[in-house]
């Protein structure tokens, strides 16, 4: 007999994914013994030079494994491998989308694209590639010591990062506790800064709602767990770090919309003034309960997912739609219960919800005060959105699927890219 539950446990600032109940029947005895197995990340260290002096060369496209963050650039589609590297898929044609290269980057968990140049985190450093030629990618710059978090023992260049272990134990529930951001958090992973770049002429790419990196006027912006971090991208290839500006505790995602960035978090929204893009400034906070918590938004209002959670601290699973006219103040004007809500994606009068295990579902806002459900596919297990312009990509843990969205109430299925490589049409 065999159980499966999600659970996490603090393992330092470990992520615990899941674990597995396996009953052994003793022969010759009644009494019956419960053993748990439990996939967890524990921390391991790391000399700092040992993948400062290695060189990153590009390989050939690898199977989709563990697939994390999503991005879209022009015809060309990321996907990131947490911890391992990154994907890149021309996706010229969404019906047939074609695995190109990887890049391999230890200890990545998020990118960004301004002018041909993507940005990646490479355990504490920023990493700069031109990928203006798709086929001859080069590293342009390292940025160094920007996300020192990691850091164990400064001095002597050690830092900690985190290793799948299993874990077999005769205890049900092990403790349970969240604390600071593990290297990868692959649950965390929306129209990323489209609006801002065609009005400002700038070239960036689409992230999801789950994203923890994202552009606006000239400036990269990033957070963690508890900093947001500013970055100079008025020369693409030579980003330079400005400034670190501390958040809080329980920092999930960014979006930003106009000069304004939206900062999702476990125990409430953020809205930051970017209109000096150097210095960003907060213009108001909703709390909510604590639960998991990415955000999108247009002129008039937010879009908040609330899921629960171990890793959410329980929580409620709903959607917030908050009234934000006025930045200062944002109000809540109605929640919706949903079954267990992740990302999410807004395209004009339509918003998509990613549903994890219970699907994907589209929603009519043209009325936020009576949003209506216009679908739901319950055969996709979904964690992130992007509304790109020839399709709505959707990333779940079992691979990511293209929909012709151009007729709202009807999805039409395009492809899907399963874990392995293998399409599905």
């Amino acid at each position: 007999m065999e159980k499966t539950y999600p659970l996490r446990r603090r393992w330092s600032a470990a992520l615990l994914i899941a674990f597995t109940a396996i009953i052994a029947l003793p022969s010759c005895q009644d009494e019956v013994i419960t053993t748990y197995t439990y996939t967890t990340q524990v921390p391991v260290t790391i000399q700092v030079s040992t993948f400062r002096e290695a060189a990153i060369s590009v390989e050939p496209g690898r199977p989709l494994d563990n697939p994390g963050k999503i991005y879209l650039y022009g015809d060309y589609l990321f996907v990131s491998a947490p911890g391992e590297g990154i994907h890149i898929l021309d996706n010229s044609t969404p019906a047939s989308p074609k695995n190109m290269n990887f890049i391999p980057i230890k200890g990545t968990g998020d990118l960004a694209i301004n002018s041909n140049i993507l940005y990646a985190d490479n355990y504490i450093d920023l990493l700069a590639f031109d990928i203006s030629d798709p086929k001859n990618i080069r590293m342009v710059k390292r940025e160094t010591d920007v996300f020192p978090t990691m850091y164990s023992d400064r001095e002597q260049g050690i830092i900690i990062s985190y290793k799948d272990t299993v874990v077999t134990s005769t205890e049900e529930r092990m403790s349970i506790g969240f604390w600071g951001r593990p290297a990868f958090r692959t649950d965390m992973m929306t129209f990323s800064g489209a609006e801002s770049a065609s009005r400002a002429g700038q070239s960036y790419g689409q992230g999801g709602s789950m994203a923890r990196f994202t552009l606006l006027n000239n400036h990269l912006y990033t957070v963690d767990h508890y900093h947001m971090r500013v970055f100079d991208v008025n020369d693409p290839k030579d980003p330079k770090f400005l400034t670190d500006i501390s958040l809080g505790w329980g920092i999930e995602t960014i979006f930003p919309f106009k000069d304004k960035l939206f900062i999702g978090s476990m125990t409430g929204m953020f809205i930051y003034d970017a209109s000096n893009p150097a210095r960003p400034t907060q213009m108001s906070r909703y709390d909510h309960i604590t639960a998991c918590d990415p955000v999108v938004a247009n002129e008039t209002h937010a879009f908040v997912t609330l899921r629960s959670g171990v890793a959410c601290r329980f929580g409620v699973d709903e959607l917030h739609v908050l009234d934000i006219v006025d930045p200062y103040q944002p109000k809540l004007l109605k929640t919706y219960p949903m079954d267990n809500p992740h990302g999410l994606g807004l395209s004009g009068n339509h918003l998509y919800i990613a549903e994890s295990n219970h699907g994907l579902k589209s929603f009519d806002i043209s009325d936020v005060l009576g949003i209506k459900q216009i679908e739901h596919l319950r055969e996709i297990k979904s964690i992130d959105i992007i509304p790109g312009p020839k399709s709505l990509i959707v990333i779940g843990p079992e691979g990511v699927c293209q929909y012709d969205y151009t007729q709202p109430n009807k999805l039409r299925k395009l492809s899907c890219i399963s874990v392995g490589n293998k399409m599905i049409n």
